[in-house]
């Protein structure tokens, strides 16, 4: 926080404390979908301590959460869960995608896997690997923090600029 002392008191913008708060108090949706979600789950365990950043509630309920992990591969058949739950989220709301299976499909190149869950909703910060170690998570975690203490606004919503795909991640194929 960018605060300056005037007269033995502390003042800041309000944008900046609410970004402060925001940072400070990511509450992830419980999603994971395959093997990353084994380190995801591992991430908020005693020896990484997901909590010092905040965040040691993963939340079962959408409408609980500000932060979606995607952790894995979504299937076309999961993609249409995939976009519910993140519409389902309140305002302002994040996302992360965990693995090269949530970026980019992954070594799975056929008609079941949708090769990015950017093509369904809009993501903020991409982790690599296969799958990511915890370590990974957390930077791309603290990533996502500094994102929102500068302020920077979520990337475009694909359902404003490729409904079509939002609703067919697979473009009709079926082979």
């Amino acid at each position: 926080m960018s605060a300056s002392p005037v007269g033995g008191m502390v003042t800041t913008t309000v944008d900046n404390l609410a970004n402060w708060g925001r940072k400070s108090s990511l509450w992830p949706a419980l999603f994971g979908l395959a093997c990353c979600a084994i380190e995801m789950m591992a991430t908020g365990g005693a020896r990484f301590d997901m909590a010092r950043f905040g965040s040691e509630v993963f939340r079962a309920s959408p409408r609980q959460a500000d932060l979606m992990i995607v952790a894995g591969r979504v299937s076309a058949k999961m993609a249409p869960a995939v976009r519910q739950i993140y519409e389902q989220m309140p305002g302002p709301k994040w996302v992360i995608a965990m693995g090269a299976c949530a970026s980019c499909g992954g070594v799975f190149n056929n008609y079941a896997i949708v090769q990015g869950v950017d093509l369904i909703v809009p993501v903020d910060v991409y982790v690599a690997g296969c799958p990511p170690n915890p370590e990974a998570l957390l930077e791309g975690f603290q990533i996502l923090q500094k994102k929102i203490m500068a302020g920077v606004p979520n990337p475009p919503d694909p359902m404003s600029y490729a409904p079509e795909v939002v609703s067919d991640p697979n473009f009709g194929r079926t082979r």
